[in-house]
């Protein structure tokens, strides 16, 4: 038996397929295994409490830790996306 394979199509009308899906697995990485360690230890110093801010005050804030991370790893020299403004 023969099969033909067709693209999928949308499950209801009006839904669109996403864009380049089939990409989905090959995406490269954003960040250097230095930036990842840097951010996944401003997480743990975060979780411990003993992470701050620069004007000193505890970081409560994954999303702050991880920025906090980041930054380090800028400054670092590491490869790492611009800030966005």
């Amino acid at each position: 038996m023969v099969r033909i394979l067709m693209s999928k199509k949308p499950r209801r009308p009006g839904a669109k397929i996403k864009k380049h899906q089939h990409l989905k697995n090959n995406i490269m990485a954003k960040y250097s295994k230095k930036a990842g360690e840097k951010v996944e230890e401003a997480l743990h110093e975060q979780k411990e409490g003993k992470l701050k801010s620069g004007s000193g005050k505890k970081v409560t804030s994954k999303k702050q830790a991880i920025a906090i991370g980041l930054s380090e790893a800028r400054k670092e020299g590491a490869k790492v996306p611009k800030k966005k403004d």
